[in-house]
């Protein structure tokens, strides 16, 4: 086992649990079960490259990785939430409009119409009740 982490050492291959029990052939259950064999192999996945091989990733590089996406994957699960609650929101708004149910964007306009409308009517019964005073002339003493 160690021959064969050595020599993937020496040729700068990839260094993994799975890797190495397939060159040597054993299971992985094996180095599990061997506290050191396994610690060597962690140590050695974790080893910086010598100078003038290609670099392989390292464990603690392929899990930062993995940290930072599972971040970024949390933040945009929050983006994509809070943009789905804002298109909700305007996409009700939008049916209620235009349902006819809801209030209509000039309601200000209507009520002083409303209002109006009203002093209107209490005029015009004002001078109908006038109208009808002189039509039935002064009042007569008895």
């Amino acid at each position: 086992m160690i021959k064969v982490r050595d020599a993937a050492l020496r040729t700068g291959d990839d260094i993994t649990v799975s890797g190495l029990a397939r060159a040597a052939r054993v299971g992985r259950s094996f180095l599990y079960r061997h506290r050191d064999l396994i610690e060597r192999v962690h140590t050695a996945a974790d080893t910086p490259v010598e100078e003038g091989r290609l670099a392989v990733v390292s464990r603690a590089s392929l899990q930062t990785d993995l940290a930072n996406a599972l971040e970024r994957n949390t933040c945009l699960a929050a983006r994509v939430r809070q943009l789905e609650k804002r298109l909700s929101e305007q996409l009700g708004d939008q049916a209620w409009r235009e349902s006819g149910l809801g209030a209509s964007p000039d309601v200000g306009q209507l009520q002083r119409r409303v209002v109006l409308e009203q002093e209107l009517a209490e005029k015009r019964g004002e001078l109908e009740e006038r109208k009808d005073s002189k039509l039935r002339g002064p009042p007569t003493g008895s």
